[in-house]
């Protein structure tokens, strides 16, 4: 009995033979629009997620120089949510946010960590800690994210990612200056 499986080729127009490949490229491109997209809306709904949590870690640190970063991130947070909004309308998407379990995860670790932490400089290593693990997924996500837009050819999307980019690592390059000239000294000093 013959096989008479269907094939993906064609003749185009100049009766040259394509095996579709052109039709795969562009679901493979399709599919890959659909990854940025989601994690579009992911890191939004974490952003918006994050002015509700940095007011708290704000109210529970003690050191002025924790506090005045925390703060300061805070007004960057509110304008990453706005740069958010400007990259969905670059791509023609309505801002949409989808639950970030792993942001919800880090949230809820900050608030145990806080909760569970002694009061003064024991809890501000805590908050910086917690702190961290939510700049190191910020960076992660839109590192990748930057990355899916230059190779989807999305110009405008790619460079308002990279500007968040920059001002994570910059947040938690400056979380790490406080824990390291002040607050880990001062919690080291403490346990002794």
């Amino acid at each position: 009995m013959e096989n008479n499986k269907s094939s993906t080729a064609t003749i185009s127009q100049n009766g040259n033979q394509s095996n579709g490949s052109s039709t795969k490229d562009s679901m493979k491109s399709s599919q890959l629009r659909e990854l940025f997209e989601d994690g579009l809306k992911d890191i939004y709904w974490a952003e918006k997620a994050l002015t509700k949590a940095i007011p708290k870690m704000v109210k529970k640190a003690t050191s002025k120089k924790l506090i005045d970063a925390l703060s300061s991130h805070l007004a960057e947070t509110e304008d990453q949510i706005t740069r958010l909004e400007e990259v969905f309308e670059s791509i023609d998407k309505k801002p949409e946010a989808k639950k970030c379990e792993a942001m919800a995860g880090l949230i809820k670790e900050a608030e145990e960590i806080m909760e569970s932490s002694e009061e003064g400089v024991m809890r501000d290593a805590g908050i910086i800690s917690a702190g961290q693990k939510v700049e190191h997924y910020e960076i992660a996500t839109y590192g990748t994210l930057r990355q899916f837009a230059e190779t989807l050819g999305l110009n405008e999307a790619a460079s308002l990612l990279e500007k968040t980019l920059k001002e994570e690592k910059a947040a938690d390059q400056k979380l790490s200056e406080v824990a390291k000239n002040a607050i880990n000294i001062e919690a080291a000093q403490a346990d002794v």
